[in-house]
């Protein structure tokens, strides 16, 4: 049980969703128990079918939970207490539903007469960088434009909690990164957000901490270090037909946990990158050996989302809680 703390903006405890009835149930999400202090970023990754969408209509109050529950700023629930969570949220999804035939402007104001106490919506427009397009028609825009217009409107009620699903799809590498400064700045404001995305790269970039769900569990948790942590880092390279792989050092010596050869091409994975480079260097400068194409990188999140993806949960293989 999640002790409630007035610095968690969400606190999800032991979370089902389930869909059906019967033998026909199936269960999305299993025993999801989870924490978001204000402030913070967090991430919510994972496969298709993972449960994350549909973990995050049960934090946005769009379902009830089969089992468990879910506290919004200290003590409400969201389906239940709609009223008092929606005007303190906003939501940017996936896919937008546009009036094609309306400005950007126009889009705004009409948007601004759903909430109550909204921004001024050239300050929403603005905020996205969108001053310059208020008058184009939505139909002419761009689909990284369309994503900005969809954040003017998840930020138009200057929302505490603040839910992203997708929302750099359809930019460029320089939208991409405009919108990320724009995140940042949100969260530097005091805005809480929950961060959906399937660029691992922008979760690495933004998250204060993330989760990964597999089949409906979480099956890590933690900063992107302590979860990339759990992985070993690895070497890679080409040996001179002079040798072969029996030659090279002991993986006690290299302090490897599994060396691979395919032909002429050896991988080392190792939890101790700099020492294992430094005695295959020593041990190539001693045998006056070029090692081809050396490449040596620590472990990424993207080796941690592909580990869980391919084999289900951490190396520890237990159920967390984030």
């Amino acid at each position: 049980m999640i002790p409630p703390s007035q610095e968690n903006v969400i606190e999800v405890t032991d979370l089902w969703r389930r869909y059906g009835s019967g033998t026909k149930a199936f269960d999305a999400v299993r025993g999801v128990s989870f924490t978001v202090r204000k402030g913070e970023l967090f991430g919510l990754l994972g496969t298709n079918g993972a449960g994350k969408t549909s973990t995050i209509e049960l934090l946005e109050g769009l379902a009830r939970p089969a089992e468990g529950s879910i506290r919004l700023f200290g003590r409400y629930d969201p389906f239940r207490d709609r009223k008092q969570t929606r005007p303190r949220t906003g939501a940017m999804l996936q896919h937008s539903g546009f009036a094609e035939q309306l400005t950007v402007a126009e889009t705004a104001r009409m948007w601004a007469g759903c909430i109550s106490r909204p921004r001024p919506v050239r300050d929403a427009i603005a905020l996205v960088g969108l001053t310059h397009r208020a008058d184009v028609q939505v139909k002419n825009l761009s689909g990284g434009e369309k994503r900005r217009l969809d954040l003017a409107l998840a930020t138009l009620a200057d929302p505490d909690l603040l839910f992203l699903d997708e929302p750099t799809t359809g930019m460029d590498p320089e939208g991409r990164h405009d919108t990320w400064r724009l995140i940042r700045s949100l969260k530097d404001m005091g805005t809480t957000i929950v961060l959906t995305t399937h660029y691992l790269e922008e979760a690495e970039a933004l998250a204060d901490h993330l989760a990964i769900m597999h089949a409906g569990q979480i099956a890590a948790h933690g900063t992107v270090p302590e979860i990339v942590g759990q992985y070993p880092a690895t070497l890679s390279f080409g040996l001179p037909d002079t040798h072969r792989p029996t030659d090279l050092p002991s993986p006690e010596v290299l302090s490897a946990s599994r060396v691979c050869a395919q032909g002429r091409t050896l991988r080392i994975e190792t939890p101790h990158l700099q020492h294992t480079t430094t005695e295959l260097l020593i041990w190539a400068r001693d045998h006056d050996i070029t090692l081809t194409g050396l490449d040596a990188r620590s472990a990424s999140l993207e080796e941690a989302f592909l580990h869980i993806a391919r084999n289900g949960l951490t190396r520890s293989e237990e159920p967390q809680t984030a």
